[in-house]
């Protein structure tokens, strides 16, 4: 078979695996000013509806969240400086409960405007425009890349790995590396994404049927 088009169906069958080749070294997304839970939280206080921010916690944590809300709507009626105080505290708190819940540390609140990279960005305006061809396009793209470049690295060191010993230890290295990145990529692929918060039982039952 030809090596592009191997590594071309590799590509396609890992295209969403990527995402979640490193998920602990994932960038957070959630705890930034710009974040779609100070958004949210945003409206909320706008609209004096608490539901919209609810979502964004696991159901355990409505309490706290119901009991925030409301002394932040009491505060934030003092004056302007008490406004924008009583919202840094219902935004903080708010983003703390949500992180915890994801079983994720909270260091506190990003500026907006960080770098995210851009499949982040990607996947918002994807949700947004209802259009994720680009996002897909993206991730295909990086996915291929990888797969190329682990191949090639792997058939290179092939064609010499028996000159010698140490040849042998460099076919070696990129046969691993190349396999590994496969492996990943495959267990990503196919098993279930992790959700947002911990699965029902009866969710991970059903996965696994």
């Amino acid at each position: 078979m030809n090596a592009n088009r191997w590594v071309g169906g590799l590509a396609t069958l890992f295209t969403l695996a990527v995402i979640l080749l490193f998920p602990n070294s994932a960038m957070a997304h959630c705890d930034g000013m710009d974040g779609p839970v100070v958004k949210a939280a945003q409206k909320a206080l706008a609209s004096g509806d608490v539901n919209l921010v609810l979502i964004w916690v696991q159901k355990e944590d409505e309490k706290e969240i119901r009991e925030a809300f409301d002394r932040t709507l009491e505060v934030r009626k003092l004056s302007a400086e008490a406004k924008e105080l009583a919202d840094m505290y219902f935004f903080e708190t708010l983003v703390r409960v949500h992180r915890i819940g994801e079983g994720a540390p909270y260091t506190g609140l990003k500026r907006a405007g960080r770098d995210l990279g851009p499949a982040i960005p990607l996947a918002d305006q994807a949700l947004a425009a209802g259009e994720v061809e680009p996002l897909v396009k993206l991730i295909t793209e990086e996915t291929r890349k990888g797969l190329q470049e682990r191949f090639a690295q792997a058939m290179k060191a092939l064609k010499t790995a028996t000159a010698s010993v140490e040849a042998g230890r460099e076919y070696v290295r990129a046969y691993v590396g190349f396999i590994h990145y496969a492996e990943r990529a495959h267990e990503a692929a196919s098993q279930p994404a992790p959700g947002h918060f911990p699965e029902p039982a009866h969710a991970a039952e059903n996965h696994e049927r």
